[in-house]
């Protein structure tokens, strides 16, 4: 269980290196103008371009930030599709130690079918920690974290800010509405729901991407008897309503205000 509580670090307490575990999740490149499909259920995926989730992008960093300072390894995860192989290629020049490209399943699975896939996939990883992305831009549920802890039977906790490991602990520090921040203190095995790292996630020179292609490769591991059902269903998407525009006021500071106040008025009416 995790408890939030205070307590007093020891000095000198041998940190166990860590393996760890980050799933990450592609999404659609938002500098892309989005379109709905045909049947206006979901956006119009043919021609569009993928990049890492920015929150599980952080989720690495953080990562790599505590295999560096404590040992262990990262271990990166991802669903195939046409950029995949780019993204896992990557997670490992910025310096992951093994990327795991997990194939048969279609794209947009919800966040409940991919947990029940993420969990199937670590069933062959020795793992103590899982840090995944707090949300994903495309949905914003925030849920893959809780529903991966589910499916492993392992505490989770979510909108995390920073972690420190002394021994066999690690303490937590978790930010509510209204920035309030809480301490936790847990063990491994935990998923983590990553909100920030603790530095700007790291640049991959292209060379070193390119060379990994060439010198490295990504092991494979098929998804089987996955349940696609995530107990919701889209019914409908909409683009927003385009407005009239704006007004633009054109004279004096009192005629501005004057026409200000007609305005109000008129909306109040």
């Amino acid at each position: 269980m995790v408890r939030a509580d205070r307590f007093q670090r020891d000095e000198g307490v041998d940190t166990k290196p860590m393996n760890i575990v980050v799933p990450i999740k592609l999404v659609p490149d938002l500098v892309e103008e989005l379109e709905i499909n045909e049947d206006g259920t979901d956006i119009d995926r043919e021609f569009l371009t993928y990049r890492i989730n920015e929150f599980d992008d952080h989720a690495l960093e953080e990562a790599l930030q505590l295999k560096e300072k404590h040992g262990g390894s990262v271990t990166v995860l991802a669903l195939e599709s046409e950029e995949t192989d780019k993204v896992l290629y990557t997670a490992l020049a910025k310096g992951a130690d093994r990327a795991v490209k997990v194939t048969g399943l279609p794209e947009g699975l919800s966040s409940h079918a991919l947990a029940r896939t993420m969990g199937q996939a670590l069933s062959n990883i020795d793992y103590d920690l899982v840090l995944v992305g707090v949300q994903a831009a495309d949905d914003r549920d925030g849920q893959l974290g809780v529903l991966l802890g589910k499916t492993l039977g392992i505490p989770h906790l979510s909108v995390v800010t920073d972690i420190a490991v002394e021994g066999n602990t690690l303490t937590l520090h978790k930010e509510y509405a209204g920035g309030i921040m809480a301490q936790f203190e847990t063990e491994p095995k935990v998923v983590l729901g990553i909100q920030a790292a603790r530095v700007i996630p790291r640049y991959a020179p292209v060379s070193r991407v390119r060379q990994l292609m060439k010198e490295a490769e990504l092991d494979e591991v098929e998804a089987s008897d996955i349940d696609l059902g995530s107990g919701t269903s889209v019914r409908r998407m909409y683009t927003p309503t385009r407005g009239e525009g704006a007004e633009m006021l054109e004279g004096d500071a009192e005629e501005i205000a004057s026409r200000i106040a007609d305005i109000i008025n008129e909306k109040r009416s």
